[in-house]
């Protein structure tokens, strides 16, 4: 079995997401022992955000990259069980239930439970954006 890292690598939509990863010198955050939870935004999510400036801006590639690592791992039937999850920038995501379909902040989960030798990947169709970090629903 494959750790996370060379998981994404034989995936092949995942391009975008390493290029990024190791700009922000978190590929041996992926290649621990673990247990890690990676919520994974595809090559197609990255296109609904400005890529180019992300990449460009060191702090805030790092910081957006890390909202996306759990240092537990934690399947799709806990994340349907819980209403947040603290992330290893130290944010947390919301988990909401929105039109029968469990959404974390900006993004539904395209596949779920993927495992890894050091944990477990769930792919999603956003990148989760720290300005949305929360419970902003709430008041908007």
């Amino acid at each position: 079995m494959n750790d996370i890292l060379s998981t994404l690598k034989e995936d092949g939509s995942f391009t975008i997401l390493l290029a990024a990863l190791k700009k922000a010198d978190l590929e041996a955050q992926l290649n621990g022992a673990g247990p890690i939870t990676l919520f994974a935004p595809n090559d197609q999510a990255f296109s609904r955000i400005n890529t180019e400036g992300l990449m460009s801006d060191p702090d805030k590639l790092h910081s957006t990259l890390t909202y996306h690592i759990i240092e537990e791992q934690i399947d799709r039937a806990g994340i349907e069980a819980t209403e947040s999850i603290y992330t290893l920038n130290g944010k947390q995501l919301t988990v909401q239930l929105d039109v029968g379909q469990h959404k974390i902040d900006n993004a539904f989960l395209v596949s779920t439970d993927i495992r890894c030798s050091n944990g477990l990947i769930h792919v999603i169709d956003n990148v989760f954006l720290l300005k949305f970090s929360g419970w902003y629903c709430a008041c908007c």
